[in-house]
């Protein structure tokens, strides 16, 4: 275990099978416990909780960032470049519909960033970043 306390995250997602296929095959995550109507994730160190609710999932809204209209709410992680890198590729791999394509953001600025959005099948909206310098993470 890391210095840093992980975190715990439920989401609802609308059929397992689907959920398994884009997190542990799309993400590459491993799945731990589970039962008929949920299952853990290692998000990197981080429990996420895929939990079977009916029905189609919807965005709060969008807030402009960047000239994007990035999704909310959304979730995930804080990768290396050369690892955000890596999975931007598997998941063009996969074929998958990014809400915002990787690009880089604030280049040259504080808190300079590689960002991609995307949903997963049940519609959860998720960003990966990575900063040139994580140091930056919270720099104005």
């Amino acid at each position: 275990m890391s210095t840093r306390p992980a975190f715990h995250l439920a989401i609802p997602v609308d059929d397992l099978s689907r959920a398994r296929a884009f997190y542990g095959g799309v993400l590459g995550l491993s799945e731990g416990r589970s039962a008929d109507h949920w299952v853990d994730w290692d998000f990197h160190g981080h429990q996420v909780v895929t939990h079977v609710v009916p029905g189609a999932r919807n965005e709060a809204g969008r807030n402009p960032v960047d000239g994007h209209d990035v999704p909310v709410p959304h979730f995930g992680l804080v990768l290396t470049v050369d690892g955000f890198h890596a999975l931007a590729d598997r998941l063009r791999a996969a074929d998958t519909t990014f809400v915002i394509e990787p690009y880089q953001r604030f280049a040259g600025e504080p808190g300079e960033q590689w960002t991609m959005f995307l949903h997963d099948p049940a519609g959860n909206a998720l960003e990966f970043k990575a900063f040139r310098d994580e140091s930056q993470l919270f720099a104005k």
